[in-house]
C-alpha cells in the first residue's frame, strides 16, 4: 500500500524541535519542551508503524540496536538502585529517548525518494534550527559576553558536515550552500566557542579523508578545499570589523591560561573537576560501578582541583555548584550514568560503526564509485561524525534537538551500509604470504555486484526501483534537489515506503 501520510509525518518529525531553544532561566521552558516533543514523538511513532522492514541479518545493525535498547532501558535499573529524583531523569533521559527514536525510524530499507525526504527535512531543520537559535539569542539582549552563549546552535557541526561533504567530497559549490557555510562560520566566529572551531576542522579532515582514497588523492583534495579556507578568512575578518570585541574575545579566550595564577586555562580546569567528581562517585560504590548513579543525578567539582581556580572563583562559590543535567563530556558522564553495565556500550559501539563505515565508504568508492546510494552514505557520515566532534566541548545528547539529529543520521549511515554491504564488493582479507607468492583474485562472492559489472544491477541488488535516476544523487546534493516519486507499474506492487 502507499502511505500518503508518510511525507508530513517525516517533516513534523524533524522540523518541530528545530524551534527548541536554551532558555534563560532553568526553571522555564518546559511547557515549550511538551509542544516540540510531542509532535516528534507521535510522528516517530508513526513512521515506525510504516517502516519497511529489513529481511538479511546485520551484525553492526545488531550491535548498533541492542547497545542502544541497554543504554535506554538500562538507565531504569540505574534510577531503581540510586532513587535519583524523577523529573530531572526524565529530562536528562529525553534527549536519549529521542536519539533511538531516531535511529529506529531511519535504520530502515527506505525507498530512494523517502531517503530523499528524510535528508531535505533534515537539512532544512538544520538550517532553522542555526537561523532560529542566532535570532533567539540576540533577541534576549545583552552584550557579547552574555548572548554568545545562546546563540549557537546544538546542531551546527551537523550542517557543517553535511556542507563540507558537498564542498569537498562532492565537489559542488552553490550560492546558497556557501552562504549558509558562511553563516555558521560567523556565528562560530561570534560565539568565541574553542571547542567548535576544533570540531569545525576535525570535520574538514575527515571530509578530506572521505574524498581521498590515497595520500596523492589528499593533497588534491587539499588543493580543492583553497574556497573554504577562503571563506573562513573572510568571515573572521567580517566578523572582526562588524564587532571588534570578539577579536578581544578571542585573545583571552586563546591566552586565558597566561591570565590565570596557576597558569592554567579555567575552563579546561572546570571540565577536569566535573570529570573526576563523576569518576571519583562511580567508583566509589560496587553498585554504582556496575549500574551507574544514574541519569539526573547530582555533581560537583571536584575539589582536587580548587587550587588551580585560584582568583577565578571563590572557596564558596566552588563548593556551591550542585549540577544534575548532562555532564559536559559525553563518554565520561555515559559512564558516570550508567555504569559498566548500561553506560559503556552505546557510546563504543556507535563509534566503532562510525569507522566501519568511514573505511567501508572509502573502500567502495575507490572500486565503484558510481554505486547507487554511496552519496547517502557519505552525508550520513559526515552529519553523524558531528556526535564526536561535538564531544570535544560538550555533550550531544544533552540537547533534545540534537539527540534527534544524531540518531536519524545513526540510522541512516547503518542501513545504507546494510543495504551496500550485500550488494557491492566486500575487501578482500589479508593471509599472511610469503613476499615472493602472488595473492589470489578475490573469489566472485554471490549475490554481490564486482567492479566493472556495470550499474544496471545494482538497482534492483540495493532494492531501488529502477526509474529513479541514479545519476542525479551523484551530481546534485540530493537533500536540495525535489525527488518525485517512482511511477506506478502494473507488472510490480506500488509501494514507496
Amino acid at each position: 500500500m502507499r502511505h500518503q501520510y508518510a511525507t508530513p509525518w517525516i517533516w513534523i518529525f524533524l522540523i518541530p524541535l528545530a524551534f527548541d531553544y536554551k532558555a534563560t532561566d532553568a526553571n522555564t521552558g518546559h511547557f515549550a519542551q511538551f509542544i516540540f516533543v510531542l509532535p516528534a514523538i507521535a510522528a516517530g511513532i508513526a513512521l515506525l508503524l510504516i517502516a519497511p522492514r529489513f529481511h538479511e541479518r546485520s551484525r553492526l545493525r545488531s550491535a548498533v540496536t541492542w547497545s542502544m535498547m541497554l543504554c535506554v532501558f538500562g538507565s531504569i535499573v540505574a534510577q531503581l538502585v540510586q532513587d535519583n529524583d524523577s523529573g530531572n531523569y526524565l529530562r536528562v533521559l529525553l534527549p536519549f529517548i529521542l536519539f533511538m527514536l531516531g535511529y529506529l525510524v531511519a535504520c530502515r530499507p527506505w525507498s530512494e525518494f523517502r531517503i530523499g525526504q528524510f535528508e531535505k527535512a533534515l537539512f532544512v531543520a538544520n538550517v532553522i534550527s542555526l537561523v532560529f537559535t542566532m535570532v533567539y539569542g540576540m533577541a534576549t539582549g545583552g552584550d557579547l559576553e552574555d548572548v554568545r552563549f545562546r546563540i549557537l546552535s546544538v546542531t551546527l557541526l551537523g550542517l557543517q558536515g553535511v556542507l563540507l561533504h558537498e564542498f569537498v567530497v562532492a565537489k559542488r559549490f552553490s550560492l546558497f550552500t556557501v552562504g549558509v557555510f558562511a553563516l555558521s562560520i560567523l556565528i562560530e566566529l561570534l560565539s568565541v566557542t574553542r571547542s567548535v572551531l576544533v570540531g569545525t576542522v576535525l570535520l574538514f579532515l575527515i571530509a578530506v579523508a572521505l574524498s581521498a582514497p590515497s595520500i596523492q588523492h589528499i593533497w588534491r583534495a587539499m588543493s580543492r578545499s583553497i574556497i573554504i579556507g577562503a571563506v573562513l578568512a573572510g568571515m573572521a575578518g567580517v566578523a572582526a570589523l562588524s564587532f571588534p570585541t570578539v577579536a578581544e574575545h578571542w585573545t583571552q579566550r586563546i591566552f586565558a591560561s597566561e591570565e590565570t595564577r596557576s597558569g592554567k586555562d579555567p575552563t579546561t580546569i572546570t571540565r577536569l573537576a566535573e570529570m573526576r567528581d563523576q569518576y571519583d562517585q562511580v567508583t566509589a560504590d560496587p553498585a554504582a560501578l556496575w549500574f551507574g548513579e544514574g541519569y539526573g543525578h547530582y555533581y560537583r567539582y571536584s575539589p582536587v582541583y580548587l587550587p588551580d581556580l585560584a582568583g577565578q572563583i571563590s572557596e564558596k562559590d566552588f563548593y556551591a555548584i550542585n549540577e544534575w543535567a548532562a555532564g559536559h563530556n559525553f563518554w565520561v558522564y555515559q559512564f558516570f550514568a550508567g555504569g559498566l553495565l548500561f553506560g559503556l556500550a552505546m557510546p563504543l559501539v556507535t563509534l566503532a560503526a562510525l569507522a566501519i563505515c568511514f573505511f567501508s565508504y572509502r573502500y567502495w568508492r575507490s572500486v565503484v564509485p558510481d554505486a547507487p546510494m554511496l552519496p547517502v552514505l557519505g552525508r550520513a557520515i559526515m552529519l553523524f561524525a558531528a556526535l564526536p566532534a561535538t564531544s570535544i566541548g560538550g555533550n550531544p545528547l544533552g540537547p533534545r534537538f540534537s539527540g534527534l539529529i544524531f540518531g536519524v543520521a545513526l540510522g541512516l549511515m547503518i542501513a545504507t551500509h546494510a543495504r551496500l554491504q550485500r550488494a557491492l564488493p566486500a575487501r578482500a582479507k589479508r593471509l599472511r604470504r610469503p613476499p615472493y607468492v602472488r595473492p589470489d583474485v578475490m573469489p566472485e562472492l554471490p549475490g554481490r555486484i564486482q567492479p566493472g559489472m556495470g550499474r544496471a544491477d545494482l538497482p534492483s541488488t540495493l532494492g531501488m526501483s529502477r526509474t529513479a535516476n541514479t545519476a542525479r544523487d551523484s551530481s546534485q546534493f540530493g537533500a536540495l534537489v525535489s525527488h518525485t516519486p517512482p511511477r506506478h507499474r502494473s507488472n510490480r506492487p506500488d509501494i514507496a515506503r
